[in-house]
């Protein structure tokens, strides 16, 4: 670990990526504090394990270890403005300050890392990953983008661990401090286009990523991905997906809201597996996942034993409330494609079931630029509420919002509410299976969501 300074301090604590960060230095026996604008869940969570997080954007709340220069590392997020004065604070004064993604690539040097990278998918693919293999008894570190289920947390730490396991995250081009071993692709559909210049812009950072993979190292992608991926001929090729040639689904069914399938693996069939998790899109996240637990050795035996146990993350179709006559799903997707596997899997599940989906836009540049899909993907909900746009780190655009939004799409009565307004419009509403989607805070209206319907 390329890390000397006894002290670290984290400026956006409270991210799931900085977090996990956070907790790793903290359980090796670093000082470790941070500031976070609000004190959410996660932060709290953060402080009863005893790492000190508070929300005063002022130097004087920095506390006195982490203001001695040569003893305290300072990490932050992208997301950080540049004129935060925490942020200015540490850069006037010479710290060594370095972004979340930086840090993360000096704790993988020395690793078998294993980096799941793409616009969707990466959470729970790495978050199965890591599940398999700890269950194998294989040792790992994991650096999670979810709360996972299983172990409840965002950080798996193995003292003698020899893999590292994590996303590979596009956003601000992070993903090129890794120099994986082993590599995933799950998809390359546009996004944050205020960090791209254009498609092309992040095709080429993919590829980047890709000549990054170790020599003789493996990728696993998808057949469609390739002539834009443009892989260097010394890397292992693993494609799957509905066009898979060396990993395939076969003889999909659904039984009591399981998964059943078959999974070929090169010269391998196992059958009988089960996946844990609801929607056929985590089918195709598990047969990748599956792979590359093979391909480190786990037994047929092992993962048809661990996979059906696997329980998922928090906010990846998570499953709240299952009863007779309603259901309760919540779900992160922030991103067209997303939402559409989303409700896909939906309707295969509850075919008789009218839904009703209620999602927050999140971020302006995210919602300008893919307006028209986002409202042809909404459209296929039965009834649709829109709360307001979460701006996360950036300025309001003109025009844009969740009014603009709900007029994009073909659809009657297409409801925009406040998010405090939302409780009292779903308790006048007969519901039948209720959706919340978004990567804003939506969250925080999960569990009030939960107790009225309990009640």
């Amino acid at each position: 670990m390329s890390v000397a300074e006894k002290n670290i301090y984290f400026i956006g604590i409270g991210g799931i990526g900085m977090s996990a960060l956070a907790r790793y230095f903290h359980q090796t026996g670093k000082q470790v504090a941070g500031y976070d604008r609000n004190i959410s869940d996660l932060s709290k969570r953060l402080q009863a394990e005893g790492i000190a997080v508070n929300h005063i954007l002022e130097e004087d709340a920095i506390p006195f270890n982490c203001r001695e220069k040569e003893d305290t590392l300072v990490v932050y997020t992208p997301a950080i403005a540049d004129d935060n004065p925490i942020l200015t604070y540490f850069q006037e004064n010479d710290f060594r300050c370095l972004k979340r993604a930086h840090v993360l690539g000096l704790l993988s040097q020395g690793m078998k890392t294993i980096a799941v990278a793409g616009t969707h998918g990466k959470t729970t693919v790495s978050s199965m990953i890591a599940f398999l293999l700890q269950e194998a008894g294989i040792k790992v570190n994991a650096f999670l983008g979810g709360i996972s289920h299983d172990f409840g947390t965002n950080l798996i730490l193995h003292p003698e661990a020899e893999y590292m396991v994590t996303e590979a995250d596009e956003y601000d081009r992070s993903f090129l401090q890794l120099f994986p071993q082993i590599a995933v692709i799950t998809s390359m559909d546009p996004d944050h286009l205020d960090i791209y210049k254009n498609e092309e812009d992040m095709i080429g950072t993919y590829q980047a990523f890709c000549r990054q993979i170790e020599e003789k190292g493996t990728l696993f992608t998808k057949m469609e991905l390739l002539p834009d991926l443009e892989p260097s001929a010394d890397l292992k090729l693993k494609i799957y997906g509905d066009h898979g040639k060396d990993i395939k689904v076969e003889n999909l069914k659904v039984e009591t809201g399981d998964y059943h399938f078959d999974l070929i693996y090169g010269e391998k069939r196992i059958e009988g597996l089960c996946c844990g998790i609801a929607g056929r899109h985590n089918v195709e996240n598990a047969s990748v996942a599956i792979s590359i637990a093979l391909e480190l050795g786990v037994s047929e035996a092992q993962l048809k034993k661990s996979m059906p146990r696997f329980r998922g993350v928090k906010r990846r179709f998570d499953v709240h409330l299952k009863q007779e006559d309603f259901v309760y799903i919540d779900d992160y997707a922030h991103h067209p494609q997303e939402i559409k596997s989303l409700l896909q899997s939906v309707r295969e599940m509850y075919p008789n079931k009218e839904i009703t989906a209620v999602f927050q836009p999140h971020l302006y540049s995210r919602t300008k630029d893919f307006g028209a899909e986002f409202a042809e993907e909404l459209a296929e909900a039965d009834q649709l509420i829109l709360l307001e746009l979460y701006p996360a780190r950036e300025e309001p655009i003109e025009g844009i919002d969740s009014r603009w939004l709900a007029k994009q799409v073909k659809k009657e009565n297409v409801h925009v509410l406040q998010k405090a307004q939302l409780l009292t419009h779903i308790k006048e509403r007969k519901i039948e299976l209720l959706l919340t989607i978004g990567a804003g805070d939506i969250d925080t209206l999960v569990q009030p969501i939960i107790e009225h319907y309990e009640a």
